[in-house]
């Protein structure tokens, strides 16, 4: 079931205390970037973001969810409605996560 541009909406509503967000759509579902960094996703209308160590103690009770077949784990955000947490959380990723491709 692809995601749906609503529930995109809503996560980009619950995101703007974030500066520098962007996404791209794939196959029926949302690519989310923080800083031209991937952070996470929308999958399946399930808003997902990477396994660092930061989003892991942020994150503690998080499940993890595979976002499609062959995927690695990613964390189910369910603190989705806490837009200063969210800016917190994709902050303390930031360092974490590697440099977009070119």
């Amino acid at each position: 079931m692809p995601s749906s541009k609503e529930y995109l909406s809503f996560v980009l509503e619950q995101l703007s205390l974030s500066e520098c967000i962007s996404f791209r759509a794939m196959m029926g579902e949302y690519i989310i970037y923080y800083k031209n960094k991937i952070i996470g996703g929308i999958y399946d209308n399930r808003f997902l973001v990477k396994i660092t160590k930061s989003s892991a103690e942020m994150l503690p009770e998080a499940v993890r969810q595979i976002p499609y077949e062959k995927a690695k784990p990613m964390l189910l955000v369910d603190r989705i409605d806490d837009r200063e947490f969210l800016a917190d959380l994709f902050n303390a990723m930031n360092d974490e996560l590697p440099d977009r491709k070119k």
